[in-house]
């Protein structure tokens, strides 16, 4: 501004003191336009300052926007994981019959229908809790009636009995089953044991079974 007016002045006073007075220049008209000038161009800077400052806060309201999306970007993948992982069931049967043991015998259910997550070990017959959470358990155990061919299998949880099936008859087939939901840690076990002196019955038609899956995760 102190530019435009400083030439605009050099202009006037390049004029010759006698045109100073000559009707074609009107001085006052010149300083008008310098003061029209310098009101335009301090409006000018009052607006570019507006526009800093407005520029300023879109920039920081852009800047909380895209942490919340990415915020919100970032619960959603864990949801998909959570939801990924969360995916837990097994379903298993013995496929032939097994016992009497002299001792407590974990029962492998080799068949396997189900196993999504892969927390059941075919090899072991045991499975793992990947998670934290509710599991819910059923186990089905179908023995031939005999005065001697009684079954009695527990299902345990880290080596602590949980619940029982348990059938005897002196003649005929006959099952028993029986089912929990347990609240698990990651890495708990639960198996099937056979108990020792009994047996339990099986073959291609898988009558007796161990089956589980997550309820919820917590």
């Amino acid at each position: 501004m102190l530019i435009l007016i400083t030439v605009l002045m050099l202009n006037v006073w390049a004029i010759p003191a006698d045109d100073l007075f000559l009707p074609n220049i009107n001085i006052l008209e010149e300083l008008g336009k310098i003061k029209m000038m310098e009101t335009r161009m301090e409006s000018m800077e009052k607006d570019m300052e507006r526009l800093k400052t407005e520029n300023a806060a879109q920039a920081k309201e852009l800047e909380t926007m895209r942490g919340a999306t990415n915020d919100v970007k970032n619960r959603v993948d864990d949801l998909i994981k959570q939801n990924e992982v969360s995916k837990v069931a097994f379903s298993v049967s013995l496929s032939s019959s097994n016992g009497p043991h002299s001792s407590l015998h974990t029962l492998i259910y080799k068949h396997i229908f189900l196993n999504t997550g892969d927390a059941y070990d075919a090899n072991t017959g045991i499975f793992t809790a990947p998670m934290k959470g509710v599991y819910a358990f059923r186990v089905f155990s179908k023995a031939h009636g005999s005065s001697d061919k009684a079954v009695v299998a527990g299902l345990f949880r880290n080596g602590q009995h949980e619940i029982s099936t348990y059938a005897r008859q002196d003649g005929g087939f006959i099952g028993s089953s029986n089912g929990v939901s347990l609240l698990l840690e990651k890495g708990d076990k639960v198996c099937v044991n056979l108990y020792s002196g009994y047996w339990i019955f099986d073959n291609e038609h898988h009558h007796s079974t161990f089956s589980g899956h997550l309820l919820f995760p917590m």
